[in-house]
């Protein structure tokens, strides 16, 4: 026991002190040759996603934010020129389509040789009247004339407001390219309201340049001069609400169109695809790794896929991103970049 204090323990402390100032000196004297990698230089790798082209069903939904609204009054037009002799109805008064709403005594001219009597005094003047019937169904909303009134022939002499109602929304100009094929209804769901419904006598109208009106139809008086139009600059889609469904003017709502469905077709992500209708451009990988532009034919889309009618088979592969389009935004307004990551804003242009 006396030999392990005075000997052993003292060397074994004296080889540990030269193993820690051996590595002391090691790292204040011997400097570290790993190599250091500048902050400068990128040491990442930009890796263009590839898909295959595959076949799937492509069903062209084009939904849109629209509006309930009361079909607009129809003008009740004096069908001649003489003074208003009687009034059938008062204005509120509830009408059905060709019910007389006031008369007009219309003077008949006499032949000179006619006008007077055998002894040349004139003879009293002889009238003949016209009826001037409501339009259509609906209330009488104005009656703008009294008897013993004056009228011509088109003088606007009151409104009948019809119990119908339409569905109307704004469409894009470029959701008219899901729409070559019109259809004829749609599918309404109104916020808060009953359950979803079709509408029928679906019309896409645009607005002529000198139009007065934004369907081209409207009785109303705009006081607009010839050739004061917009130029038809955007597109209105609206449909009739069924007589049986409840609805209010004011109501907001959604309207679905259908524009087709195809199914088993071939078909690639939309931003594959460098164009958005009939025809358009994607990047196909080649055998050395690389890619070679191609023309393609483009037929229904719906937004993240669109089907390919020709210059693509199924299985060859091609980029998920074509150079200069422009990403599909996401929900919430959020464009998916090529790494993965999304960015909410604006479309971003790829490069």
């Amino acid at each position: 026991m006396g030999i392990t204090r005075k000997w052993i323990f003292p060397i074994i402390r004296i080889v540990l002190i030269a193993v820690i100032a051996v590595a002391l000196g090691k790292l204040a004297f011997v400097p570290d040759t790993a190599e250091e990698t500048s902050p400068a230089v990128p040491t990442g790798a930009v890796v263009e996603p590839r898909v295959p082209v595959a076949r799937g069903t492509v069903t062209n939904d084009v939904v849109i934010t629209a509006t309930v609204s009361a079909d607009p009054a129809v003008a009740v037009k004096s069908t001649a020129a003489g003074t208003v002799s009687k009034l059938f109805v008062q204005q509120g008064a509830t009408v059905a389509a060709g019910d007389p709403v006031f008369e007009v005594k219309v003077p008949i001219e006499r032949d000179p040789a006619k006008s007077v009597d055998a002894e040349g005094n004139p003879l009293p003047a002889i009238f003949r009247y016209e009826r001037v019937t409501a339009p259509a169904a609906g209330v009488l909303s104005s009656l703008a004339v009294i008897q013993g009134q004056d009228v011509t022939i088109g003088m606007v002499a009151g409104q009948v407001a019809p119990p119908t109602f339409s569905v109307s929304g704004a469409l894009q100009p470029e959701q008219q390219y899901r729409l070559l094929n019109q259809p004829t209804e749609a599918t309404v769901a109104i916020t808060g309201g009953p359950a979803p419904f079709v509408c029928t006598g679906l019309r896409i109208s645009t607005p002529l340049a000198g139009s007065t009106g934004g369907d081209g139809g409207s009785t109303g008086e705009t006081g607009a001069a010839p050739g004061a139009g917009s130029g038809g600059s955007g597109a209105t889609v609206s449909c009739a609400v069924p007589a049986e469904v409840t609805v209010f003017s004011g109501l907001a709502a959604e309207m679905t169109l259908a524009g087709g469905r195809a199914e088993d077709v071939v078909v690639v992500p939309t931003t594959a695809v460098r164009g958005a209708a009939q025809t358009g451009t994607v990047w196909v990988s080649t055998v050395d790794g690389g890619t070679e532009e191609r023309a393609v034919g483009l037929g229904l889309s719906d937004g993240s896929q669109v089907e390919i009618t020709s210059g693509l088979e199924e299985g060859e592969e091609i980029l998920q991103f074509a150079p200069g389009a422009l990403a599909v935004p996401a929900d919430g307004g959020c464009t998916a970049m090529p790494d993965g990551s999304t960015i909410c804003g604006d479309p971003v242009q790829m490069p």
